[in-house]
């Protein structure tokens, strides 16, 4: 009866669409709201090679994860870090060991996979690959109702999902805001890990007319005869540039129209940022820096101030956002997951947008 009643609900448009879907892949794999939930680990053998496969990744977002433990001190919210197949790979934050909800789903090795535990936001952004907030209700079994998430998918170099940063409280206040710092915390760890990798040159991107110099930036890594190494995602929907298969790299020249030599000469000048054309007929501006020499700035909640206040760090994230909409509250609201009454509420004023 809760199945068909969560079914309806969903035909109802009372949730978002992938929600729903979640909700039916579920029913489909025979799993049902009322069952008792097990957070099982995977066997020894297969979290080894788990921790094999994912050396570089908790590697890379290890700082970050510890900086994002600190930002979130305050809200009762903890940091996961899954694999692509939702097994716990570390962990940050304030996590209360006495509290078994708390506890078991912040282990490493626990399988929070969607056939595991049902609709989640680590299950979600896996599966949409894209940020999610999932407030407590719409977790598909009830023992998961006590939870509260935000969570953003993490990819590699390549282009490929490698895994999935979440944002988890426990029974405490929820925060849609969450999804907008999960979102950027992701976008952090996939830019390390870009850089992180062997490379002669880095072209950072924007589009002509846009400030650069953060994180929202693309990043594109050559090697010394041009071929394309890595993308951050932002690079590979700017250059329309497929996820990595094996045997099929690109290079330069293949979404540049101007000769790729002028990259290289452009870094070992060090020249300010160029508008250079695309085959696609686009143009993009362009700083190239060679490797190991450019300062690339990256969202590092470490760079607040000591003992900054939660509000204060909420405030500069929704400002953020704003920014980044070109001061359409609207977008920005709809990127936060709340109000536009809450963006005036928490800037001051409409003015103060």
């Amino acid at each position: 009866q809760i199945a068909i009643q969560q079914r309806d609900s969903a035909s109802a448009g009372w949730v978002t669409p992938w929600v729903e879907r979640s909700w039916r892949r579920c029913l489909q794999l025979g799993l049902e709201p009322q069952q008792t939930v097990v957070f099982d680990t995977v066997s020894t053998q297969r979290m080894q090679r788990t921790r094999e496969a994912n050396h570089r990744l908790v590697n890379t977002a290890k700082p970050i994860l510890e900086s994002l433990g600190r930002a979130i001190v305050n809200t009762r919210y903890f940091a996961i870090l899954t694999n692509c197949d939702g097994v716990v790979i570390d962990t940050s934050g304030a996590i209360d060991r006495s509290d078994p909800r708390a506890d078991l789903i912040t282990r490493v090795g626990t399988d929070l996979s969607e056939r595991s535990i049902g609709t989640t936001a680590i299950s979600t952004a896996l599966a949409v690959q894209q940020a999610v907030w999932l407030h407590r209700g719409e977790h598909f079994f009830n023992d998961n109702s006590v939870y509260s998430c935000a969570g953003a998918p993490v990819f590699g170099p390549d282009g490929v999902c490698a895994g999935m940063l979440d944002l988890t409280g426990v029974e405490t206040v929820e925060r849609p805001a969450l999804k907008h710092l999960v979102r950027r915390s992701a976008r952090s760890i996939e830019n390390s890990w870009l850089l992180s990798t062997g490379h002669a040159l880095v072209l950072r991107l924007n589009w002509p007319g846009n400030q650069p110099g953060d994180d929202s930036d693309g990043l594109l890594t050559l090697d010394p005869d041009g071929r394309i190494l890595g993308a951050n995602p932002t690079a590979r929907q700017m250059l329309s540039l497929p996820s990595e298969t094996a045997g099929q790299a690109l290079h330069a020249s293949d979404v540049f129209a101007t000769a790729w030599q002028g990259l290289f000469d452009a870094a070992h000048r060090k020249a300010h940022a160029q508008e250079l054309p695309l085959w696609s007929g686009l143009r993009l501006q362009t700083q190239a820096f060679e490797a190991g020499t450019q300062d690339t700035p990256l969202f590092s909640t470490a760079n607040a101030a000591p003992g900054k206040a939660l509000k204060d760090i909420q405030t500069d994230m929704i400002r953020k956002a704003v920014k980044e909409a070109r001061g359409n509250v609207a977008e920005a609201a709809r990127h936060l997951g709340i109000s536009r009454a809450t963006v005036y509420r928490k800037l001051g004023s409409p003015k103060a947008c």
